[in-house]
């Protein structure tokens, strides 16, 4: 067993039985779970498409924009 697995195994022992099936029930989840998304390396042929200007736009956008409530919006 690798390291995380035996780290794990340490930590399941000091949990109470109910907990540890909640833990056996999360990695079960886990490892049922398809990833989602388009992989990295297929989105490559995408970098620097942006021309530079609208990049410069969308960043101060974002600096003006972000962070900002307005509270009567909703």
């Amino acid at each position: 067993m690798n390291k995380t697995v035996n780290d794990l195994v340490q930590q399941m022992e000091e949990l109470p039985q109910h907990l540890q099936g909640q833990v056996l029930e999360f990695a079960r989840m886990l490892a049922n779970t398809q990833v989602k998304g388009t992989p990295g390396q297929e989105l490559l042929q995408f970098a620097g498409c942006i021309p530079a200007d609208d990049l410069e736009m969308m960043r101060d956008a974002i600096e003006q924009d972000c962070g900002k409530i307005d509270r009567h919006e909703w």
